[in-house]
């Protein structure tokens, strides 16, 4: 099957896609500002430069599109139907960086929360986000 767009279209399209300061990931940062924590935002010093840091709470989040994190079973996370090769292979590549710096950052002592775009759509954001303060700060 081919490509709909063109391939200057679909460059277009692809360069418009954030990896920082995505809706998901303001969204879980206005909240938990909103209550009181304060946080490093994509610290490069440390493994996988996560969304969220907590030093005073050794916590860091991160918040992952279910697309480009590979999030099974999720209705979002659907392989394109052209390059699925290539496709899998990236993804399968981000999913292993993730687990990879996970790994990192738990031997050095870090708790790890990892946050799901689609839980933070409107039925289950206010439990997701007040479940994840209360984790955070316990």
């Amino acid at each position: 099957m081919a490509d709909v767009h063109s391939n200057e279209v679909r460059s277009y399209n692809m360069s418009q896609i954030k990896g920082k300061n995505t809706k998901p990931e303001i969204l879980v940062r206005k909240f938990l500002f909103a209550k009181g924590l304060r946080y490093k935002l994509h610290d490069s010093k440390l493994p996988g430069k996560p969304d969220l840091v907590f030093p005073k709470y050794k916590t860091i989040i991160f918040i992952h599109g279910c697309f480009w994190h590979g999030h099974e079973g999720c209705k979002y996370f659907v392989i394109p139907k052209t390059r699925t090769e290539w496709w899998s292979a990236k993804i399968d590549k981000n999913k292993e960086k993730d687990m990879d710096s996970i790994k990192k950052l738990e031997d050095d002592g870090w708790r790890i929360f990892v946050v799901w775009e689609c839980n933070l759509k409107s039925n289950k954001r206010e439990e997701v986000l007040n479940d994840l303060y209360n984790k955070i700060i316990h």
